[in-house]
């Protein structure tokens, strides 16, 4: 329960300073939702009675040419026939930084609420967690689209939803 509490308040404070961005900016003639951009994942996979399937949208806003930071939510499904399902809840802040336009680094903290139930030899099982990610990334920026591989250095074997720390990604904001 104090995951939520703090994945709260780091919203509620992020959440308040768009909006003080977007009230100063509108007062310069300035137009904020012109540097806010939209994206996230889709993803699905099945077969031979498993199936998962996830939906992460984000928005970022664009500072500049080179800094670039924003918030992303995780909803996902999974299931293999009669022996697994899980949901898994959350969110990220993320921040992208290109130091030339051609490489971006990106470092994001994850905080996820996994709710898991198996079978383990005959036995039930049910979990319910919070797992903390911290990725830190790189890849090749080309327009809207970066393509890359990034490592949770908080990575843990026994409780993470990932099968690897490391992990490639495909990014893209419109």
């Amino acid at each position: 329960m104090a995951g939520y509490r703090y994945f709260g308040k780091v919203f509620v404070g992020l959440f308040s300073l768009l909006c003080i961005t977007k009230s100063l900016a509108q007062n310069q003639q300035y137009n904020f939702w012109q540097h806010v951009r939209f994206g996230g994942g889709i993803g699905l996979s099945f077969g031979d009675g498993f199936f998962s399937g996830t939906l992460a949208p984000s928005a970022v806003y664009q500072f500049n040419k080179q800094f670039t930071a924003g918030v992303a939510f995780n909803g996902t499904y999974a299931s293999l026939k009669n022996n697994y399902n899980a949901t898994i809840l959350g969110g990220s802040i993320l921040a992208l930084y290109n130091i030339i336009p051609e490489i971006q680094l990106s470092a994001e903290f994850e905080e996820l609420n996994v709710n898991r139930n198996y079978k383990y030899y005959l036995e039930e099982f049910e979990e319910n967690y919070w797992y903390p990610a911290l990725f830190l990334g790189a890849g090749f920026h080309t327009n809207n689209v970066t393509i890359g591989i990034r490592y949770d250095i908080l990575f843990d074997n026994e409780k993470s939803i990932y099968t690897n720390a490391f992990a490639p990604f495909v990014r893209v904001y419109f």
